[in-house]
């Protein structure tokens, strides 16, 4: 299962024993980061709605590693042995806004991550 297209922000999302309600908080994680999920059952199946904003491997039966990819929004679906739904949550990935520095220059941006050293990451 491992390097299943997952999109998902994770901040303390997955300690409860029910699934989670779909209109519940946007996940959020950062471009580039990982967030480690902890469940309380095992995973069948991971679903998610865009790879190309987020992945998701399984590290072990209970435990699901989200990257972001891209910035933007998609969903995860987790199912369990019996195909019920341990998570349906909607994620965003956005950019880690402490350390960026955005230049702009009449029509064009760059943003710059400065951590210590700035290196640019984006260029629209």
């Amino acid at each position: 299962m491992a390097g299943l297209g997952v999109a998902i922000c994770l901040a303390g999302l997955i300690s409860a024993g029910p699934a989670m309600a779909q209109d519940a908080a946007l996940m959020n994680v950062y471009l580039n980061h990982a967030r480690v999920l902890k469940l309380d059952r095992s995973v069948s199946r991971v679903i998610i709605g865009s790879a190309e904003i987020a992945d998701a491997t399984v590290a072990d039966a209970q435990t699901i590693v989200l990257t972001g990819k891209s910035i933007g929004t998609t969903n995860i679906v987790i199912l369990d042995e019996n195909d019920n739904p341990i998570v349906d949550q909607r994620i965003l990935v956005s950019t880690d806004e402490g350390n960026t520095l955005r230049v702009y220059r009449s029509t064009a941006r760059a943003i710059l991550t400065c951590t210590p050293s700035c290196e640019e990451h984006s260029k629209k």
